[in-house]
């Protein structure tokens, strides 16, 4: 039978509530990038066009197909023609790293890129799409339809929610150091085999909010202005996605500037100073990992330990946010060390090895 105590502390973190934002998008979301925790939502799983905030998208797909490719030389072909709306420029017949497809993709948002990019990755156009639809059923985008590279929406149409494209962006930003590198850039300067190339990172925000750390914007006439961004303070990470929000710079902003002050990464399990009560365990134990979340001073956090004893395993911690377990770390017994032979015995034992 499984033996519970309850122990250790309530948090409460105090911050002042000055700030306010009214958030004006017709979806939103303010997401922790390390927990995953959603600090905020406005109507997040609602389908809707997302314009060039495709191109994230794009960006993991060739991630995840061609990374040991950044550095290969690419021929544009035929694909470019027909592209329109923001281009990176590039002419039929061209040659450019992959590499530098990646940061025309996300800086510049070429539409152009995008599918020089697709063509490359997977041999057409139809086939990177697939890898698309594929990707975001890997990684737990539900209610998202992919039917280009780029985002425009007059002929196909792709349609994702705040919340997916936080899921996206998350998986981004946690696993392929790389999109923080390019989506954080703002300015990219290179050369290809016909001309110079001179990127400014088209998401202004990245030049007007000190916080931003990735950013990337889109529009059409369709789906109206969105913008995907993360930002960094005090070793909080917070990441803002919003769709068909007609003053995207200024929402996020306003949005981070809130979040930012209400919560803070908290140090609620710390391995090297982890203890439980006295009586639990004769045995000497352990934690593997240190355990951080966001916490607002409304936030009641209980932590419980679960004695539940398996070979090694003493039992586990559970840790409680507003009475929803968030957390579980099991307690390990701390192998025993061998206990020192005296000198006597260490004699004894050379005789008996000789006499053998």
């Amino acid at each position: 039978m499984k033996k519970v105590l309850l122990f250790l502390f309530l948090i409460f973190i105090m911050f002042p509530n000055k700030v306010k934002a009214k958030d004006i998008a017709k979806s939103s979301i303010v997401m922790d990038i390390d927990s995953g925790r959603i600090l905020y939502q406005n109507n997040s799983n609602e389908a809707l066009l997302i314009a060039s905030t495709t191109k994230i998208m794009t960006f993991l797909v060739t991630m995840e197909y061609a990374s040991s490719k950044l550095d290969n030389e690419v021929i544009v072909g035929d694909e470019v023609l027909k592209m329109y709306g923001t281009n990176m420029y590039i002419s039929k017949g061209e040659k450019l790293k992959l590499l530098d497809l990646l940061y025309g993709l996300m800086l510049r948002s070429g539409n152009d890129a995008s599918v020089t990019i697709a063509t490359y990755v997977a041999g057409s156009i139809d086939n990177f799409v697939f890898l698309m639809n594929e990707e975001a059923k890997k990684i737990g985008m539900q209610n998202t339809v992919f039917k280009n590279p780029h985002g425009l929406d007059e002929e196909t149409k792709n349609y994702s929610t705040a919340y997916d494209l936080a899921i996206l962006t998350r998986y981004l930003y946690k696993n392929f150091p790389l999109y923080k590198k390019i989506a954080g850039a703002k300015y990219y300067d290179f050369k290809s085999n016909l001309k110079s190339y001179s990127l400014t990172n088209r998401s202004k925000i990245i030049f007007t909010y000190d916080k931003i750390t990735t950013a990337k914007n889109g529009y059409t006439p369709l789906a109206g202005k969105s913008l995907v961004t993360t930002a960094s303070n005090n070793n909080l990470n917070l990441l803002i996605v919003t769709l068909n929000d007609y003053d995207i710079y200024t929402n996020h902003a306003s949005l981070y500037d809130l979040y930012f002050e209400k919560f803070t990464k908290t140090l609620i399990l710390d391995k090297k100073n982890f203890k439980a009560p006295s009586n639990l365990f004769k045995e000497d134990y352990y934690i593997k990992n240190d355990f951080y979340y966001p916490l607002s001073k409304s936030d009641d956090v209980k932590v419980k330990v679960v004695v539940d004893r398996d070979k090694e395993k003493l039992g586990h911690i559970e840790v409680s946010l507003n009475d929803k377990i968030i957390h579980e770390e099991i307690i390990y017994a701390k192998a025993k060390k061998a206990k020192k032979k005296t000198f006597i015995e260490k004699i004894k034992d050379f005789f008996k090895n000789i006499f053998k």
